[in-house]
């Protein structure tokens, strides 16, 4: 028999009278198809029926019965405990019935979305007998708290899109000796509107994962090299040749300095304290001149310091994620390895060997780094992208399923136009940050760069600083266009905080935003206004455990940016 199973809408158990008939004569119709369609195995949930009754004497009975009617044309009956079942809710109470029933064709579907949602612990798999369970199926979810039928069928996702442990889940099964097939039962919007293919790639991606997670669990060879705790090194922008001024004045104004040049290509070099580099590529001929023929001004590509770059491409390459190739004009000879991202953007692959030759043998050097000062550029904090609404879960499950990152709490931001939908993830040191963005809205600014942009992309970098008051300071000298905050922002946060009237006056003088979390952490936010309506930077600065990325000050900076942006149209025209 091929392996798949007939998943019908049949609810089974307690029912009296004519009712129980009626479910009788469904199954009957449906062991005929079955038997048209290839396949022997039945799914039948517990019910949820109102007229259903609880004895749970009659409903062994009834799966008694109906095994042996489905035995009788070599089919087999598998039975699932749903979430919200009125009586049979717990795939521990499926087992027991199982167990009494006590036929070769009546077994267990086991469901990680209704075991983990109702919070059943997973150690109690170790209590089944693997030969009773007919098909796993696995499904993740977002952590929310809502009625239980209404996540399951919006909200279900594959395995590292939400919240779940569905890793552990699966390892458990492993443990006992389950070998038989992981079946994904998704329901979700987001699924239904979007193409099949990118919900079969991601199908693949997420069962290939877990898979190899679970093993790696339970100590088990895997398949896949392990995942990457990767670092940015640097941001690549592509412009069209003889420009990019603007940027660069920006850049300066911001604290880097020009160091160098690519000795063969129009690839300029910037730098700040920390080996914070940013790269401006001019090259007509290479992948940045075409990319800046689509997008204009944009960030291209992005530099990850991995452990193993061959090892974390060959770990890209099996979870199907494009490799570029034929990237490198390089003067070492050495191409570096890169993989397709947002926007067909790049991310290359950097370990020690090639980071260090990349910067000696590629580019000349011709100017010293500054001494550091207060309020320098110290690190990248994070990268914020904007994506397709559609494509949302896809991004989220192609940076988890390739490093080892945390999904963070998802929150929805709102904009004057609509709302958008965010998702932090983070790698555990936290030398990786990225935000995922994408919103409904026609009218949000995350739509309306993609709009511009053609497509999903990076809209702004946000940089760390060692002091933000600092930098303050000496960007109103430098003149660095900085996004104007209004007034009564500052009423509400001090209202809000307890905050001093000098302090109030610190922050509002410099337009810098500020958020505490329930920790004590701080952290505070400067916008730069956009560059030709699309990109911008933040530079922000974390004081003490500070988790978050501003979130409540989102609605004030989105009001701000769109107050800036009318004001630039306006002044164009």
């Amino acid at each position: 028999m091929p392996e798949f199973s007939f998943n019908a809408p049949l609810k089974m158990g307690g029912l009296p009278g004519d009712a129980r008939k009626r479910v009788f004569d469904r199954a009957e119709r449906k062991f005929d198809l079955m038997q048209e369609m290839g396949t022997d195995l039945l799914l039948v949930c517990s019910s949820t029926m109102q007229d259903a009754e609880g004895d749970e004497g009659r409903i062994i009975d009834d799966f008694r019965e109906l095994g042996e009617r489905a035995a009788s044309r070599g089919l087999r009956i598998g039975y699932e405990g749903l979430a919200w079942g009125r009586y049979i809710n717990d795939h521990r109470d499926v087992a027991a019935i199982v167990s009494a029933v006590d036929l070769p064709s009546v077994g267990i579907i086991l469901d990680s979305f209704h075991s983990l949602s109702r919070h059943i612990p997973i150690s109690s798999i170790m209590d089944i007998d693997p030969a009773k369970i007919f098909l796993a199926q696995i499904a993740d979810a977002p952590l929310m708290n809502m009625d239980i039928l209404q996540w399951s069928r919006h909200f279900r996702c594959m395995p590292f899109q939400g919240g779940l442990p569905v890793t552990e889940w699966v390892a458990a099964l492993i443990k006992i000796g389950y070998s038989g097939p992981l079946s994904l039962e998704i329901f979700n919007d987001r699924f239904r509107s979007g193409f099949s293919k990118t919900v079969a790639i991601d199908g693949k991606r997420s069962l290939v994962t877990v898979r190899d997670d679970a093993h790696y669990l339970v100590g088990e060879e895997t398949h896949l090299p392990d995942r990457s705790d990767p670092a940015i090194k640097f941001i690549e922008f592509s412009v069209p040749p003889g420009k990019g001024e603007e940027l660069g004045k920006i850049l300066d104004m911001i604290g880097f300095e020009h160091i160098g040049n690519h000795k063969i290509r129009d690839v300029a070099l910037w730098r700040s304290q920390n080996d914070i580099f940013i790269i401006i590529n001019r090259e007509s001929y290479s992948f940045s001149g075409s990319f800046s023929l689509i997008h204009g001004d944009a960030l291209c590509a992005i530099g990850l310091y991995v452990k193993d770059r061959k090892a974390a491409l060959e770990r890209a390459h099996h979870l199907g994620m494009a490799v570029a190739e034929n990237l490198s004009d390089s003067l070492s000879g050495r191409s570096i390895n890169a993989i397709r991202s947002v926007g067909g953007s790049l991310v290359y692959f950097l370990d020690e060997d090639v980071y260090t030759e990349l910067w000696e043998k590629e580019f000349e050097i011709t100017q010293k780094i500054k001494p550091e000062i207060k309020g320098s550029i110290t690190s990248f904090d994070h990268v914020a992208s904007i994506v397709g609404y559609d494509e949302f879960l896809s991004w989220v499950l192609y940076w988890t399923s390739l490093f080892d990152l945390k999904v963070c709490q998802e929150v929805d931001l709102i904009d004057p136009g609509g709302v958008v939908q965010s998702q932090a993830l983070e790698s555990k040191n936290k030398n990786f940050r990225l935000t995922l963005n994408g919103s409904l809205g026609a009218r949000t600014l995350a739509s309306r760069f993609e709009k511009k942009f053609l497509g999903a992309g990076y809209q702004h970098i946000a940089l760390g600083t060692d002091d933000i008051f600092a930098f303050s300071k000496r960007m109103r000298k430098t003149g660095l266009p900085i996004l104007e905050i209004n007034k009564n922002y500052y009423d509400d946060i001090q209202a809000r905080f307890g905050l001093t009237d000098a302090f109030i006056i610190e922050l509002s003088d410099g337009n810098i935003l500020y958020d505490r979390d329930s920790d004590g952490g701080e952290f505070f936010q400067i916008f730069s206004r956009a560059i030709d309506r699309m990109f911008f930077f933040e530079i922000v600065q974390r004081v003490g455990e500070y988790k978050g990325y501003g979130a409540a000050n989102t609605q004030v900076r989105l009001t701000a940016q769109r107050r800036a942006g009318e004001k630039q149209y306006s002044e164009h025209i």
